[in-house]
């Protein structure tokens, strides 16, 4: 691979255009578009900038060889990424364990309300502790990307929407002892983006 090849999935993994790159580095976009098509090199004032830009070695950048330490450090973040996605998809089983279970138990075995809504906020506790502790202890080294940005836009939508439904629902029927559940089924959806979004960095990242 040549060192235009490797600006071109450095930039890609970056998630950046021509032009940002350009910009962080002080350079114009034909710059770049000529690195990128091996018709010029870098500057020698340039290769320690770009090695910053992109997280790599100056060796890294010119042969396309990684340290050792920088193989280890992305192995141990792949780890990383699936044990958050393992702890956020078992997050999610949990809610809808919970849902199940009042449903079944309240309609179908008849048991006693306050029973049933016991296990069912403890069930909804459980999945709640297995997302943050999975979100908390398996950090990831993020790097900037749009779909980060995307991710938070959606939360926030979602929350706005959810709190809508609820004052709705609850000011029509007056049921406030029950409409509560929309907000368990609203962190429902947010652990399910969180996971969507995680596997799909997963995949990126493979």
């Amino acid at each position: 691979m040549s060192i235009g090849e490797r600006l071109i999935s450095l930039r890609k993994s970056k998630n950046l255009s021509q032009e940002q790159v350009a910009d962080k580095l002080n350079v114009t976009r034909q710059t770049i578009s000529k690195w990128e098509t091996d018709q010029s090199m870098p500057d020698l004032d340039k290769i320690v900038p770009i090695c910053e830009l992109f997280g790599i070695s100056i060796d890294e950048l010119l042969s396309g060889n990684k340290s050792r330490k920088v193989e280890e450090k992305e192995e141990d973040q792949k780890t990383i990424r699936k044990k958050k996605s393992l702890g956020i998809g078992l997050g999610v089983l949990g809610y809808f364990i919970a849902i199940a279970w009042i449903m079944i138990s309240i309609l179908v075995m008849s048991l006693n309300p306050i029973v049933s809504s016991a296990i069912f906020l403890l069930i909804c506790g459980l999945a709640t502790f297995v997302i943050i502790y999975s979100s908390i202890n398996y950090k990831i080294e993020h790097k900037e990307r749009h779909e980060n940005k995307v991710k938070s836009a959606i939360k926030e939508i979602a929350a706005i929407i959810t709190c809508l439904i609820y004052f709705i629902i609850s000011f029509i029927t007056f049921a406030w002892h029950i409409t509560w559940i929309i907000w368990v089924a609203y962190g429902l959806i947010e652990a399910i983006i969180d996971l969507i979004f995680q596997l799909k960095e997963n995949e990126n990242e493979e």
